[in-house]
């Protein structure tokens, strides 16, 4: 089969850890009979450098015209003083609304052979676990109204979060749907005691569930959540949350699983069109020096396989690899779990994965 993706490398790290997935894919591809086409298009820091503007409107049609978009990471120091209309991040803000995906899934887990990289204890980590964040990504205080004013203490700013009942219905039964393939249980995360927006939330989301008898829901405050994913991560299985909340808490099990290095994300909507990324930034400290972590961005590949393609044996087949690699014994810098070991590069770390591809 013949596919055509849109890649966009980004900025800092992202041209390196998206070769490593280009490399991955035409592996596969080798080994399924598989061909993909990569188109390469400006987004983010380089897209404004060039272009003036952080998404060309080639790049938004570019996107439209794929069945998939490949995306590394966007944003540095260099445009952190520009108006935030025309920052770096506008770009994701504009794919995923000009795609019209509002599914962001996110998931966190520990693989076994790095639970010495996770800094809760042995007898909590256990042997792993496997959270699926199912992410509100069109809506909430990121695309609420926002400004600047005078108030009573002189200039202020201010951001809106809004949500409409449709949009938290829709993200709600994606993630009782997932659930009903997994454990069974969808743990709602709001902050219902001080917000509005969460106490419509929370009722959407126990109307959703009556839909779902044999889908456990569990409520649970966005604080207290914080605090339960470290004291006891076990007990979740699929988390449905807002934008913002989404955001944040994913960006903890992230450390939970050993490093932000470890966590894909595949953007959704309707279409089998997605966006598929590494939830990490662009960390322009360590840009060309080779040693940044790729299998967030491989994983985020094999995502893509699973959900735009439906190539669940593809996918699985990266995902058993990067098992064995890690089995081996096989770091790069950030995941490393004791100073005695050395880690690899970002390029014999891609070498180790294609090795081991079935």
């Amino acid at each position: 089969m013949n596919f055509n993706i849109a890649l966009l490398k980004g900025d800092g790290i992202g041209p390196e850890i998206t070769e490593s997935a280009l490399q991955v894919l035409n592996k596969i591809g080798q080994l399924y009979g598989h061909t993909f086409n990569f188109n390469e298009y400006l987004a983010g820091g380089i897209a404004i450098d060039k272009t003036g503007v952080p998404l060309p409107d080639k790049t938004v049609t570019g996107c439209l015209e794929s069945d998939s978009v490949l995306l590394g990471a966007v944003g540095g120091h260099k445009w952190d003083t520009l108006p935030g209309h025309l920052r770096p991040e506008k770009a994701l803000l504009g794919i995923r609304s000009a795609l019209g995906l509002y599914i962001n899934l996110r998931p966190s887990v520990l693989f076994p052979a790095l639970k010495n990289a996770c800094p809760l204890k042995n007898d909590i980590v256990n042997d792993g676990f496997d959270i699926m964040v199912v992410r509100e990504l069109t809506g909430g205080i990121y695309f609420g109204e926002s400004g600047r004013r005078q108030g009573s203490y002189g200039l202020e700013a201010f951001d809106t979060e809004c949500y409409s009942a449709m949009e938290i219905e829709r993200i709600c039964r994606v993630a009782f749907e997932l659930a009903k393939k997994r454990g069974k249980k969808v743990t709602s995360i709001d902050k219902a005691n001080i917000m509005e927006s969460s106490r419509l939330w929370r009722e959407v989301a126990r109307s959703v569930a009556d839909d779902f008898p044999g889908v456990e829901l569990v409520d649970m405050l966005v604080d207290n959540a914080a605090m339960q994913l470290i004291k006891n991560p076990h007990q979740f299985d699929v988390i449905v949350t807002s934008n913002i909340f989404g955001d944040i808490l994913s960006d903890e099990l992230s450390q939970l699983t050993g490093s932000i290095g470890m966590l894909p994300s595949a953007s959704l909507g309707d279409s089998s069109c997605g966006m598929y990324e590494p939830i990490h930034g662009s960390a322009p400290d360590i840009a060309g020096k080779g040693v940044a972590n790729p299998l967030a961005t491989i994983m985020s590949a094999a995502l893509m396989l699973k959900y735009s393609f439906n190539l669940t044996k593809e996918a699985n087949a990266i995902e058993d690899a990067i098992n064995r690699v890690l089995d081996n014994g096989y770091r790069t810098a950030d995941i490393l779990e004791s100073k005695e070991q050395s880690s690899v590069s970002t390029t014999e770390m891609t070498e180790y994965i294609i090795m081991s591809l079935r």
